[in-house]
């Protein structure tokens, strides 16, 4: 359980390091100039790509689920434990929090980079959105777009997937979630990606996290049941193996 919950908490650094690194660099440094549709594939293919190589990197060792909305899918899916998904949440969050605060100490290194009007790739609604959505769009949005992909994650990865296949749907599944949601958000789909960088940044980004905890998680959970819908005797198969702490039954990110 150690090594699962290390890889969980290293994989959800790495993934905020990199992929939010990006997006603080195309929309906090102004890397696009004039072309928002830039930054926005920029920041989708960061996270995708980023996404898909961790979890050829730690999947066979916790799941590689790095998204506490991914680890509710797979509690309420039987695929995990309560008491190993509270342990998932904890080394996540932790791992978000610890991959913004190096992001943010090398971007402080720079002489152009202040913490309050660079930022550091948080989400938001109203002025923090690009289209200035309300926060009824915004949690209508992120419970929508985390759903289905975590919808998909379940899918690709349950026992009639294609383990070879299943990194490449999941990363590219993150990215058009990430086309999306870029300009109306900022995309969180996971928690732990959103809270780190709040912390860091405080102001709006701080009050409005709220909503980029709570709006994945109920994605995680809609994903579920759609998955127990469709698929209920693949999960009914899973759930006594997952009693038992076994290994993870599903690379999921």
């Amino acid at each position: 359980m150690i090594r699962k919950l290390a890889a969980e908490f290293l994989g959800t650094a790495i993934l905020v390091f990199f992929a939010v690194g990006v997006a603080t660099l195309m929309f906090g440094f102004k890397f696009t100039g004039l072309s928002v549709a830039a930054g926005v594939v920029a920041t989708a293919l960061a996270f995708g790509l980023t996404l898909l190589a961790l979890v050829y990197l730690i999947g066979d060792i916790s799941g590689c689920h790095v998204n506490p909305a991914v680890t509710m899918g797979a509690l309420l899916t039987g695929r995990i434990s309560l008491m190993d998904a509270a342990g998932y949440w904890v080394a996540q969050f932790a791992g978000g929090i610890v991959g913004a605060l190096a992001l943010w100490g090398a971007f402080s290194t720079s002489p152009v980079y202040n913490r309050k009007t660079t930022g550091l790739g948080t989400d938001g609604w109203g002025a923090s959105s690009l289209i200035h959505i309300g926060v009824g769009g915004a949690l209508i949005f992120e419970i929508v777009l985390t759903a289905i992909f975590v919808f998909v994650v379940l899918r690709v990865t349950s026992s009639t997937g294609n383990p070879a296949t299943a990194a490449i749907a999941i990363g590219l599944s993150l990215t058009v979630v990430h086309l999306v949601g870029i300009p109306i958000t900022g995309t969180s789909v996971n928690p732990a990606r959103s809270l780190g960088p709040a912390l860091i940044v405080g102001g709006t980004a701080l009050r409005q996290v709220w909503l980029f905890i709570v709006a994945p998680l109920i994605g995680g959970v809609i994903a579920a049941g759609l998955h127990r819908l469709f698929y209920r005797e693949q999960d009914a198969g899973l759930a006594p193996e997952s009693q038992e702490g076994g290994e993870p039954d599903v690379i999921v990110a």
